[in-house]
């Protein structure tokens, strides 16, 4: 037992200490702030920390000038007239659904009673609007999330039961949009629905966007091992759907996030970040990304998981790559799982600049 104790110590002594070793050999070391040794995000124009937009995963001048008015007027008008111009076939009505739900489950928690006030004069004055039935069921799953005592609890499996009820109403309300199927996603996976209640909801979803990313980022969730699956199921749901993926389909980066989603909390196998496994999704993500549509609203979450990887991997140049597409938005994962989310991303890019020009790069030699 004291040489399996021992071995188990020598494998997290490798695991803490070997990339900083690598990146010693490779001439990439930490400085002191403001020593003339270190590389300087800010002279690649890159934005300040503390003015990243932590909502969004990239520019959306729309939503961001509809959730302005809404705030600070407190009437709904703004963000109804933004998702009635939205078309129900795409990836951005999604996103701004999303956003609007975050928006409001917010406010509701700094203001406790007082908050999101719009929202529910949205479902009393305008009780047929498809969009403000959409952002309220989505309000609900993110406040069973984020505020009902846990997973598990009473209140988070009530307030879960009500998201799914206006899930259901939200979807009568608007036949052929698959916002509330993708919505009641998040449902399904926090009350457990057996395999068979998810595959069927999960065709609804195809039926109406079999394209859909988000949408498959939502049900990648349900078949993840901490979930109500397993890695291989995991593997095999993302695999499936990047092989069907047609031509400039981001779908093709899917295993990328499946590898994320059960990446090991203790690292022990040396250059994981280079192995194959980790190697392929990162080689799919960057096809799916370079023959995508550059306008894809889901093109930024791809580019952020993407930088995550290739920094780990030390892909210097690549993760520069990213980061001067992505800069300024970091609403996105792999940030959005830590409690802040700009400074995670701020390390990150911190370390691709100094990687980057420990291998000979400049602010002068990445391309604008």
């Amino acid at each position: 037992m004291e040489i399996l104790w021992f071995l188990i110590a020598i494998g997290l002594l490798v695991a803490v200490l070997g990339p900083w070793i690598r990146r010693r050999r490779g001439g990439l070391r930490l400085v002191a702030p403001g020593s003339p040794d270190a590389a300087d995000p800010a002279d690649y124009g890159f934005v300040r920390q503390e003015l990243l937009d932590i909502r969004v995963p990239g520019p959306d001048e729309d939503l961001m000038d509809a959730l302005a008015a809404v705030q600070s007027s407190g009437q709904w008008q703004a963000a109804s007239q933004l998702l009635a111009g939205t078309p129900k076939e795409g990836e951005q009505r999604w996103q701004r659904v999303q956003a609007f739900a975050g928006a409001a489950a917010l406010e509701l928690a700094q203001q406790p009673g007082t908050g999101a006030r719009w929202l529910k004069a949205w479902r009393l004055e305008a009780e047929k609007d498809a969009g403000g039935a959409q952002v309220h069921a989505e309000f609900l799953v993110q406040q069973a999330w984020r505020q009902s005592g846990g997973v598990g609890s009473d209140d988070h499996r009530i307030i879960l039961e009500e998201a799914r009820d206006a899930c259901r109403k939200a979807a009568l309300l608007a036949p052929g949009d698959p916002v509330p199927y993708i919505t009641e996603l998040a449902v399904a996976r926090g009350l457990a629905y057996p395999p068979a209640d998810f595959d069927a909801l999960w065709a609804n979803v195809l039926d109406r966007s079999p394209e859909h990313f988000g949408a498959h980022l939502a049900a990648l969730h349900y078949w993840c091992a901490k979930w109500h699956g397993s890695r291989e199921q995991a593997d095999a749901f993302t695999h499936a759907a990047a092989a069907r993926a047609p031509q400039g389909s981001l779908l093709a980066a899917l295993p990328l996030f499946a590898v994320y989603e059960h990446l090991p909390e203790i690292t022990l196998v040396q250059n994981f970040y280079n192995s194959a496994v980790v190697s392929r999704a990162v080689e799919g993500a960057l096809y799916a990304v370079h023959s995508a549509r550059q306008d894809d609203p889901m093109l930024a979450h791809v580019r952020h998981l993407l930088l995550f990887f290739l920094v780990n991997s030390e892909r210097w140049a690549e993760a520069m790559e990213q980061l001067r597409h992505v800069d300024g938005c970091v609403g996105a994962l792999p940030w959005s799982h830590n409690p802040d989310p700009a400074e995670m991303y701020a390390v990150f890019r911190a370390l691709a600049v100094g990687g980057y020009e420990a291998n000979g790069g400049s602010p002068a030699t990445l391309p604008r």
